[in-house]
Order: C-alpha cells, then sequence, then structure tokens
C-alpha cells in the first residue's frame, strides 16, 4: 500500500470551532485518516497528523490550507511559538510504498496548487527544498510573520511559488518532506536523573560538552560551547525523572529512524545502564511507529538468537515489542501503535475463518470463485515453503542450506502476504466487473461511460491472476528448495507447497483466459495471453520434476 503521512501546523489552537472546520476537511476527504489534532493554547497552535494515500494526503492538506486560511487572520495572531503563517508548516512523511522523492514531489505540487488558487506564498524545505540554505526550517521561518513583508521583497528570499507579495492574512506557508519522527523512551530501574543524562549525553548526535583538565567546559573564539558527538546521528536525547512511575528516563527523538533505528539505541543503552550500575526495564512508544521499523527490530533480535527471519509479521512485530520491552509501562498495541494498521483493514475473506470462508465459498454467489482459491493456493505454497526453511534453519546437519533457508523463508513469506492480499482483490475485481454491468444504459453516453467502466474493471479482473500467475512460478522455485536441499523429515511438506503452487498457476491461467474475450484492446489481449501461456508452461513442468524429485527422496530415505 502506497501510504503517507501529512503532520501541518495551523496556526490556530484557542478557538476550538476554527480548529474543527479545519480537521473535518481532512476527515471529509476520502483516502484518508485523521490520526490527531493536538492544539496548544500558550502556542495558539494546532498540529494535525492524518495519513493516506499519495493523492488523497495531497487533496486533503490543501482543503485544510484553504479553510485555514478562510478562517484565521494572522493579523491578529499571537502565540508563543515561530509562525510565518495560518498554515505555518505541511510536512509529507513516507510511511510504505513511498519513496521521499515522492514526498517532495508531493511538497511541490501542493505548493504550486496553495499559491496559484489561494495567492498564498509558499517555500520548500527539508527534502523538497530548492536551495541548501532553504532545508532547515528555521532559516525559512527567520523573521516570522512580523517580519515577512520586508523579507518576501529581497530576492534571495523569493517564494518558490507565487508572487513575492505579502498576503497580510495568510501570511506564507512553508510545505516540504521529511523523515517519519519516532518518540521513544528507555526505562531505567532507578530514580537518578544523573544516569540517564550520562546516557543521553553519550547517545545523541549533538554529543556532550568537551572538558578541559580541570574539568571546564571548552569553547571556541566565538565562546560557544564545543561539543564532542555522541555515538548516534539523527538522534536528539534527555534524561529526566518520571514522578508517575518513579524512575528516570532517556527521552529520545529518533528523527530518521532509517539512520538511526529504536532497536540500535535501545541495545546501546543496556550497555551503558550496565556500565554505571542500572539496568534497562524497558522502552516506551510515544504516539505511531512505522511497521518497517519494527519488523527491522524482530528481524535483529531473531538474528542475535540465530533464528530464522522468514517467520510471519506479526511474529516479528511480537520479538521486536519482547526484545525492547515495550510493554514495560503499559502494555503494546500493534493495531493502535503501528502507523500502517491504523489504514490497513484486513480483507473481508482472508479474515474468515476456514470453515466459513468454505461455506460461503460453497453457496451460489459468483464470487468468491476459483480466482480467489487459486490465490489461496500460493498462500499455502509459500506458507509450507517457509515451514520447511524455518525446520531447516539452525538445525544440525543442515549448516550449508541455512544461508538458503534464510532467503528461502523470508521470501516465502513476502510471497504468502501478497497472495492473501490477492485473495480479496480477485474478489473485489469480480465485484468491479458486476458494478459496472449494472450501470445504466438508456443514453449513448451512458452507455459509453458503461462500455468504459466494463472494460477498466474487467481489465483489472484479467491482471489480478495474471500477477497470481507470475508469483505461483516463484512458489514453485521455492518449493523446489526445500524439497532439494531442506530437512529431510519434510520433504513431504515441500512436495506440497509444490502441488499448491501448481494449482496456484493452473488456476490463476484458467481466471485470466476467462476475462480475455471480454477486453476491446486487441494487443492487450495477445501479450496477456502470451504472459499467462509462457507462466503456465514454466509453472507446471517446474512443479512435476519437484513432485518426482520428492518421491524419489522419500523412497530413497534420503
Amino acid at each position: 500500500m502506497k501510504l503517507v503521512e501529512c503532520v501541518p501546523n495551523f496556526s490556530e489552537g484557542r478557538d476550538a470551532g476554527k480548529i474543527e472546520q479545519i480537521a473535518n476537511e481532512i476527515r471529509a476527504t476520502d483516502g484518508v485518516k485523521l490520526l490527531d489534532v493536538d492544539p496548544g493554547k500558550d502556542t495558539n497552535r494546532t498540529v494535525v497528523t492524518f495519513i493516506g494515500t499519495p493523492e488523497a494526503a495531497l487533496e486533503a492538506a490543501f482543503k485544510a490550507i484553504a479553510k485555514a486560511a478562510e478562517v484565521i487572520d494572522m493579523r491578529t495572531h499571537a502565540g508563543a511559538h515561530a509562525r510565518l503563517g495560518a498554515t505555518d508548516v505541511c510536512p509529507f512523511v513516507p510511511v510504505s510504498g513511498v519513496t521521499m522523492a515522492d514526498c517532495a514531489a508531493l511538497a511541490r505540487a501542493l505548493g504550486a496548487r496553495v499559491a496559484a488558487e489561494l495567492a498564498i506564498p509558499v517555500y520548500l524545505y527539508e527534502e523538497a527544498a530548492a536551495s541548501p540554505e532553504r532545508r532547515n526550517l528555521a532559516n525559512v521561518r527567520q523573521g516570522e510573520y512580523e517580519g515577512l513583508a520586508e523579507k518576501i521583497k529581497d530576492p534571495a528570499w523569493k517564494p518558490d511559488f507565487g508572487p513575492a507579495t505579502f498576503n497580510p492574512k495568510s501570511g506564507a506557508t512553508v510545505i516540504g518532506a521529511r523523515e517519519f519522527l519516532i518518540a521513544f523512551n528507555v526505562n531505567l530501574n532507578t530514580r537518578d536523573v544523573r544516569i540517564a543524562r550520562e546516557i543521553a549525553f553519550d547517545i545523541r548526535e549533538k554529543g556532550r560538552a568537551k572538558r578541559d583538565a580541570s574539568g571546564a567546559i571548552v569553547k571556541d573564539g566565538n565562546g560557544e560551547t564545543i561539543f564532542a558527538p555522541g555515538k548516534f546521528q539523527a538522534c536528539k536525547a534527555v534524561g529526566w525523572y518520571m514522578e508517575n512511575f518513579g524512575r528516570a528516563q532517556i527521552s529520545m527523538n529518533l528523527v530518521n529512524y532509517r539512520i538511526t533505528p529504536p532497536h540500535l539505541v535501545f541495545d546501546e543503552c543496556v550497555k551503558l545502564a550496565e556500565s554505571h550500575g542500572a539496568r534497562v526495564t524497558g522502552s516506551e512508544l510515544v504516539g505511531l511507529v512505522p511497521l518497517e521499523a519494527m519488523l527491522q527490530a524482530g528481524r535483529h533480535y531473531l538474528s542475535k538468537q540465530k533464528k530464522t527471519t522468514g517467520v510471519p509479521e506479526s511474529e516479528l512485530i511480537h520479538i521486536a515489542a519482547l526484545s525492547m520491552g515495550m510493554g514495560d509501562l503499559y502494555p503494546f498495541e500493534p493495531a493502535k501503535k503501528i502507523i500502517e494498521y491504523q489504514f490497513r483493514t484486513e480483507g473481508p475473506l482472508v479474515g474468515m475463518k476456514v470453515d466459513a470462508f468454505a461455506d460461503v465459498l460453497s453457496t451460489d454467489s459468483p464470487a468468491p470463485g476459483g480466482g480467489s482459491v487459486a490465490a489461496l493456493c500460493g498462500a499455502l505454497s509459500g506458507a509450507l515453503s517457509s515451514m520447511v526453511a524455518a525446520l531447516t534453519h539452525g538445525k544440525k546437519g543442515y549448516e550449508s542450506a541455512f544461508d538458503e533457508m534464510e532467503r528461502v523463508g523470508v521470501r516465502a513469506q513476502e510471497l504468502k502476504a501478497a497472495f492473501l492480499a490477492d485473495v480479496d482483490r480477485d474478489t473485489d475485481a469480480f465485484n468491479r466487473v458486476m458494478e459496472a454491468m449494472r450501470l445504466p444504459k438508456g443514453t449513448a453516453e451512458e452507455k459509453k461511460s458503461r462500455e468504459s467502466a466494463i472494460q477498466t474493471a474487467t481489465r483489472e479482473a484479467t491482471l489480478v491472476p495474471l500477477g497470481v500467475l507470475e508469483g505461483s512460478l516463484e512458489a514453485a522455485k521455492l518449493a523446489r528448495i526445500v524439497v532439494e536441499h531442506g530437512n529431510r523429515n519434510s520433504i513431504s511438506d515441500g512436495g506440497v507447497a509444490a502441488l499448491a503452487a501448481r494449482t496456484a498457476a493452473e488456476g490463476a491461467f484458467l481466471n485470466v483466459i476467462i476475462n480475455l474475450p471480454g477486453i476491446a484492446d486487441e494487443r492487450f489481449r495477445s501479450e496477456t495471453l502470451d504472459e499467462a501461456k509462457r507462466l503456465r508452461a514454466d509453472t507446471v513442468p517446474h512443479t512435476e520434476e519437484t513432485i518426482r524429485l520428492a518421491e524419489h527422496k522419500i523412497a530413497a530415505g534420503k
């Protein structure tokens, strides 16, 4: 799923009615989910957080900025926080399926639209900045709203979008792209704040103040303190005391988890705490965390235990939370703390129990049907191959196969997840064809619109099983590997994995060719049929050879 986070900051934190109007623009936008609205009276500022598909996030951000321009008048605004306009800053953050470059492109697209349609000057910052001096938000915001009328006249501070004209009511807006910030705290078994602060100095990027032989702080020629850098980049940290829990805590902002992930900082805090005679009891996640950060941690701790990382996503998350003691202060709930899980919904078919799925499959409803079953067979093939890989990895006598089994297990889990998604995608695609068929066709325009919808839906209903067919070939290859090199006691399981992959391929092939006659595009029909035939021709003989190999190895007792 392509998913971005957007965190616009609005210069209003006291008028609940205005804040609600802005938030409602986001709530009313399809494809996004509003996660948090955090107003501050002293700062007179509200931080809003929402997630969604890239296109929907851009639309919601624009609508919110437009509403803020309507209800907020910067000529009467005052607050403790630095600000430049009614919508002060609006960053896009990559969550899943998108890159930083994608988010920078979103920032530029939004900036162009805000300037063109709302006549608000726009500056770009951080990863979307057009020049190095504009990367730092503090530089762009310098002089704030009160100095903007003069600043905007300076050619060096010409807006990235919009005319160099002061907008007295809305000021200017700063739009950009940045990494996800993880607020992550490590708990200690002590009330001694000094220990927490010492650890914070050691781990944070800024480090600690340098001291000379006499213990005096070293300063540069301008009288500024010189710091010795800490261990981790992209890490800000302080030590403090938690009155409610009676313990000291190292509180961190990890501003780029791809550079410094939580699990590495946690492990270092464990070592440093021991050097001070203290002990880490666990950790606390404030706010949300990207799924990938948790998966990285799960793989890290399983690898340290010399275990395979080819396990389900849920197990990786469990190991990560368990290893970092994320339930130390209160229960860690993945459904509430992982940002992707705020937007992801389990498909209605995949979420069923086996008997319920079989029951609905057995009724006179045309969907779910063979396409969903083919995808399910692909998932079962991947699951079996992953099982055999796991039963081989770490087992005495199979040392030479450990690396290969690790690779097979990880990829099999990925295929399993993709096939499971296709169980519902196939049925959804069929239902869209049926919906298109039911569109009105009374007028020439209606007929044209209906036919276009049918063609689009039928293409999708063809491409889903084609993707299953493609994945089936890879699943078949994984099954061959586990039969050839996997645990001898699980050869039969590898053989069944191959059979399931073949069923997935054959079933997907049938679902491709039954849809092709309904597609008008001859080139699409021809190319799709050729590709489907090629994939089937590669998969079926491959699985037959794997079954013969499994039978031979079982008979030979090897």
